[in-house]
Parts: C-alpha cells; sequence; structure tokens
C-alpha cells in the first residue's frame, strides 16, 4: 500500500510541476489549472492529462 500512495504522490507532484512549466495563452489559464490540480488532486490529475495539456501552447 505504500508504494501506491509514495507513486501517486509522484505523479501528483509532476502535475503541479508540470501545470507551472507549461506555457499558455495567458496565466489566468494557468491559474485556473493550477487550482484545479491543487483543489481535486485526483481528478484535477485526470483532467490535466486527459484536456488541458492539450489546450497549452
Amino acid at each position: 500500500m505504500f508504494g501506491l500512495g509514495f507513486i501517486g504522490l509522484i505523479i501528483y507532484a509532476y502535475t503541479i510541476y508540470d501545470v507551472v512549466v507549461s506555457k499558455f495563452a495567458n496565466e489566468t489559464d494557468k491559474l485556473i489549472w493550477l487550482l484545479i490540480v491543487v483543489l481535486v488532486p485526483f481528478l484535477g490529475t485526470v483532467l490535466w492529462f486527459v484536456i488541458g495539456r492539450e489546450k497549452r501552447l
């Protein structure tokens, strides 16, 4: 169980890092994605990898 939690934490941290370093059309989009990922961790991470990465420049 500990290993799965650790892997989940690594994926979550990478998602936050990916949002922060990504280039967006404006800073508001970046802030919105960051809030989604931080406030709704599992769903935010899934949404980022499914639709968010396509929206960046």
